[in-house]
């Protein structure tokens, strides 16, 4: 007699914050400008689109996925985003691609990225947005003078 599993909680096997994400008509992802850190000359500041790409694996049944933007205060929700997904087999995945537009950095810091399937936390993870000024002009010096005679 086999046991059936009628529900396991997946696994999040990559999580991934980039510029865009675009599928090729054989079904592969392409992920552009993967982001570590936002350097900028000055604040504040809108990102245009963020994608973040989260891949799911060795769960059975069906699960909601919350992905939320948070402050460097880490209690402020900036985006929040949801999506159901299912799956059939542990050997199965699911992709979830969660497009937050026009997002607004205020201030420097740490922002926060958390994904939580049916609200239990399975990865939080920084994303410093970090204000860099452009170096500044130096004037051009004056040609040197000859010394006097």
């Amino acid at each position: 007699m086999s046991v059936q599993a009628s529900r396991i909680l997946p696994d999040l096997q990559a999580s991934l914050v980039c510029e865009e994400v675009r599928q090729e008509i054989n079904g592969n992802f392409i992920l552009i400008g993967v982001i570590s850190f936002i350097r900028v000359p000055q604040l504040p500041v809108t990102a245009l689109k963020l994608c973040m790409f989260n891949r799911w694996t060795a769960g059975v049944g069906a699960f909601t996925e919350v992905v939320r933007l948070m402050a460097p205060d880490q209690t402020t929700v900036l985006r929040k985003g949801q999506v159901r997904f299912a799956l059939q087999d542990p050997t199965h995945h699911a992709i979830n691609v969660t497009v937050f537009g026009q997002v607004e950095f205020a201030a420097p810091g740490v922002y926060y990225f958390e994904v939580l399937v049916d609200d239990v936390m399975k990865i939080r993870y920084p994303m410093a947005v970090i204000l860099q000024p452009p170096p500044a002009q130096s004037q051009p010096q004056p040609p040197p003078q000859a010394p006097a005679p």
